[in-house]
């Protein structure tokens, strides 16, 4: 069993999960919990980390169950006809950040930087590209296939480069 990008409509990552779900079908929907405003009040909403996408951990025989789900738009892959698997170690790293107490944000891929391993904290033994930003740091983890990355603040006495 592999781990699958999966392409929604637009807003509909968390009926697809269900619907998915309800099918015996693996997901994972990284959700973030952010304020959200409107003219008349402010309210905590949870928005998917990678707005559109979700992922699914299943064989490439249940891809047709999954594709053929309402509100699935495509499975992502290189090849037009197949999908393409994304590799464990990049879930894990999204699983683990999400399973801390560390602020996420949305971050844009990276393809250049600095690669550093987290030795002490919450995220210990995470790897991904430091970056600065407004005299904070941030340690990015990316999802090669979609393109996109998340970025969790670390302190910089918790980096070792690599």
């Amino acid at each position: 069993m592999k781990w699958y990008a999966i392409h929604t409509r637009s807003r509909h990552e968390k009926q697809v999960d269900l619907f998915l779900s309800e099918r015996g079908i693996e997901t994972f929907l990284p959700l973030v919990h952010t304020l959200s405003r409107r003219r008349d009040r402010k309210k905590y909403v949870d928005i998917p980390l990678f707005p559109g996408y979700l992922f699914v951990c299943a064989e490439k025989e249940r891809l047709f169950d999954v594709k053929y789900t309402r509100g699935v738009t495509r499975i992502i892959g290189t090849d037009l006809d197949a999908p393409t698997p994304i590799p464990d170690k990049q879930i894990l790293d999204i699983k683990s950040i999400m399973e801390s107490d560390v602020k996420l944000d949305p971050f844009p891929y990276l393809k250049k930087g600095r690669m550093v391993r987290v030795k002490s904290g919450p995220l210990k033994g995470l790897e991904g590209i430091l970056v600065e930003r407004k005299g904070h740091y941030k340690l990015v983890i990316r999802i090669d296939l979609l393109q996109k990355g998340a970025a969790a603040e670390v302190y910089i006495s918790d980096i070792d480069p690599m």
